[in-house]
């Protein structure tokens, strides 16, 4: 197992009203520099589906543009881990994330977890000196193969009322 700094930016502006946290970047999206970077992850088709962008913009400053011009941020639960490989569950020796200056600069109404393990960390590491509502959505990786695209697009659906 290897020790892990977060290698990007949260992203977020003054009019980012949902935070999605992730629990930390997968091998693909270090090695991309971005976040949810692996081909068989179904976030950005769900973010794209839920803000009605077709076709998904396959460039980083694409997907960000999607994320701000619909008032979402975008970040991670851990600042640094140590971790093997992609595996969620084999994360440890965890320091989180330090969410103050986004939640001081975005009006955040709501947070969002991307799947179980964003919320236990969350739940761990950050939620007694964060009060904002948050919500546990099933995480969009491919290793969460119960949930077709189908069940995802409906339980992330809730996001839409945030959306412009």
């Amino acid at each position: 197992m290897v020790h892990l700094e977060h290698p990007f930016e949260p992203i977020f502006n003054e009019k980012s009203e949902v935070l999605i946290l992730g629990s930390f970047p997968s091998v693909a999206s270090r090695k991309q520099n971005f976040y949810y970077a692996h081909p068989q992850n179904r976030f950005w088709k769900i973010i794209a589906h839920l803000t009605k962008i077709d076709p998904i913009p396959t460039d980083i400053e694409g997907k960000k543009f999607i994320l701000l011009a619909h008032k979402i941020a975008l970040w991670d639960v851990i600042q640094s881990c140590n971790i093997e490989n992609s595996n969620d569950n084999r994360i440890t020796n965890v320091t989180p994330a330090n969410l103050f200056s986004l939640l001081k600069n975005a009006p955040i109404r709501h947070i969002f977890t991307n799947g179980h393990k964003a919320y236990q960390l969350y739940n761990k590491y950050l939620s007694l000196n964060i009060f904002y509502p948050v919500s546990k959505l099933p995480s969009t990786s491919p290793a969460n193969a119960i949930y077709d695209f189908e069940k995802l697009i409906h339980c992330w659906g809730i996001i839409k009322q945030y959306l412009n």
